[in-house]
């Protein structure tokens, strides 16, 4: 079968639909993105009260973006481990803390990022 073709295939609406589905279950069941999402707004709000020109903007959007898709895709590789390996094992451990560790990355990697955006914004 062609992707994206085909009976069983969702529309592209119906698509947009289990997307903002996805993120209203994410956004009820972890913690951790309430966080995150907690701490991209804080960051737009501080790119208004600097003043932030339109390539700073850009870069802490995609920060945001980065460490928000990083934990929807963490969520769902726990999701998934603990649904194929109810019981400890080590490996299924393995995979999670993988996960959580590039969530870890490239949230440190953003608030580098956000440092030296914002303190050029405002020294500049």
């Amino acid at each position: 079968m062609i992707p994206g073709k085909g009976p069983r295939h969702p529309t592209l609406r119906k698509a947009f639909h289990y997307a903002r589905q996805g993120m209203r279950i994410a956004f009820q069941n972890e913690r951790n993105i309430k966080i995150i999402l907690t701490i991209g707004v804080l960051a737009i709000v501080a790119g208004f009260v600097i003043g932030l020109d339109l390539v700073e903007w850009a870069i802490i959007l995609l920060c945001c973006g980065a460490v928000t898709c990083a934990e929807l895709m963490n969520t769902a590789i726990e999701t998934v481990v603990d649904l194929v390996s109810p019981e400890f094992h080590p490996l299924a451990g393995n995979a999670k803390d993988i996960a959580a560790a590039a969530v870890w990355t490239i949230s440190l990697c953003s608030v580098a990022v956000g440092l030296c955006v914002y303190i050029h914004a405002i020294l500049g």
